[in-house]
């Protein structure tokens, strides 16, 4: 752990700069994948990449350059880019930097049991073998997976002011999906999608369910090719967490990209509903909205104690009593707009720039038992799982698909339902937040490929939320 850092610590102080303030940033990440598909086990992935960025302030012009070459003479040759690149655009800057702060601080943060060793290559495959092997033989289950990527991810910054900030962070992503076909109609069951991601140890494959999971998401996937279509029309719903989660990434998360709302993401993911104008005075949803950034849940995807400008990281309500507080903006788009903002300065890796990201964007628990949550609906349909998802630009209007639905008549769970759809208008459906569950209906859940930026940056993001249920909404089936 941290191997590099006495080396990188002498080859940064022995660099000469006559900029105001410049940076380091190194980053060394590896990862692995294993799959075990129709009881073959498939050939493991593996890959590994290294490198650093350096920034430079110069008369508060900032830039940068990055290098796969960690050598004396390589780092100071970015350096020397960085530098030539600020004095060439100082006629074009829009942007005056010298008052923006730069940080000083000294601090690590380890992902949780990160001393503690994962199972071997051997061992791991053998899980998942195992899972593959307890789906049962049945001539309509025509595919099935068992999978695990791992990610571990060192990253140092160190700045000519004296800031060293450490992250050391082990990433797992289990995964098991089921499908079903009778020559007619095929269906999909899987353990969450892609959206199972957790920071630890051996402990998150223990979390997610997928030891004795493959039995029973065969047989849902079977229960879903036995079922009627969704019906149409208005009705309750009950978003469970791993559907929430994507709901909350599209339509919380994106449109409050403090740079996206300032126009930088026009050209390529759209940009947002929401105006500057509209922190702290619009009603972005119901009463019971509370949405957090927090990067405090040690297990969850993206948390960490600073983000990759230095700023430090702290719990903050971006939705309060429904009412929209801040943005996600990082602090350059905190200086650049006024508003306050928080910790998301993040990029994908040592060759890419902070921008504006999502971390952890997370729905505060309510008061209420899933029980209750059920009894309180007369006519409603419960999903789970995301299965496709389209939304507008702006973030504004959206349809998303389930893999799994089951109808709720008079309090009560009913029939499974296939193809489950629902879609809306992202400024009201948080308006028709009518019921938020309470711990017990919580899970920290994440996706590791959420893209964006130019060039294009995929970085991990964590989304933890109690079941919701929402009024009136329009829900159909895969024949509307």
């Amino acid at each position: 752990m941290f191997d590099s850092s006495a080396l990188l610590r002498q080859r940064f102080a022995a660099l000469r700069s006559k900029a105001d303030v410049f940076s380091l940033r190194h980053v060394k990440q590896s990862h692995q994948a294993l799959s075990v598909r129709r009881n073959v086990a498939e050939p493991p992935f593996f890959s590994q990449d290294e490198g650093a960025m350096l920034t430079v302030r110069v008369n508060g012009v900032e830039a940068y350059a990055a290098t796969a070459d960690l050598s004396q003479s390589g780092l100071q040759r970015a350096l020397e880019q960085a530098e030539a690149l600020a004095r060439g655009i100082a006629a074009h800057n829009l942007l005056d930097l010298r008052e923006h702060a730069a940080p000083d601080q000294r601090h690590d943060h380890l992902s949780p049991n990160l001393e503690q060793p994962l199972p071997s290559l051997a061992e791991c495959l053998e899980l998942l073998a195992a899972e593959s092997a307890s789906v049962p033989k049945d001539s309509r289950l025509v595919d099935w997976q068992a999978s695990l990527g791992i990610t571990e991810v060192e990253q140092t910054y160190l700045n000519n002011l004296g800031a060293e900030l450490r992250h050391a962070q082990r990433f797992l992503f289990p995964g098991l999906a089921v499908t079903a076909s009778d020559g007619q109609d095929s269906q999909i069951r899987s353990l969450g999608r892609e959206n199972f991601g957790q920071q630890g140890g051996f402990e998150v494959i223990q979390r997610c369910g997928l030891v004795g999971a493959g039995k029973r998401i065969a047989d849902q996937a079977l229960q879903l090719l036995l079922a009627p279509n969704t019906p149409s029309g208005a009705r309750d719903l009950l978003l469970m967490p791993d559907q929430m989660m994507l709901q909350i990434h599209e339509s919380i998360g994106h449109p409050l990209e403090m740079d996206r709302i300032l126009g930088d993401e026009r050209n390529y993911a759209g940009t947002s509903f929401v105006k500057a104008s509209d922190f702290g005075h619009l009603q972005y949803g119901s009463p019971l909205l509370n949405v957090t950034f927090d990067p405090t849940l040690g297990e969850e995807l993206a948390s960490y104690s600073f983000d990759d400008d230095g700023t430090p990281a702290s719990k903050q309500f971006l939705i309060q009593n429904g009412l929209l507080l801040r943005p996600l903006g990082g602090a350059l788009s905190q200086f650049r707009s006024g508003l306050s903002g928080v910790a998301n300065s993040r990029a994908c890796g040592w060759n890419r720039a902070p921008i504006d990201r999502m971390a952890n964007l997370n729905i505060e628990p309510g008061d209420q038992s899933l029980e209750q949550l059920i009894g309180g609906i007369e006519h409603g349909i419960l999903m789970r799982t995301n299965r496709s998802w389209s939304i507008d630009d702006a973030r504004n209007k959206f349809q998303f698909g389930c893999e799994w639905g089951q109808l709720i008549e008079h309090g009560q769970l009913k029939g499974v339902v296939k193809n489950p759809n629902y879609r809306g208008i992202s400024a009201s459906f948080w308006r028709s937040l009518a019921a938020v569950g309470d711990a017990s209906t919580f899970q920290v859940l994440g996706t590791p490929n959420c893209g964006k930026g130019e060039p294009n940056q995929v970085v991990r993001v964590g989304h933890a939320s109690p079941a919701c249920v929402f009024r009136q909404v329009d829900v159909f089936g895969g024949d509307a």
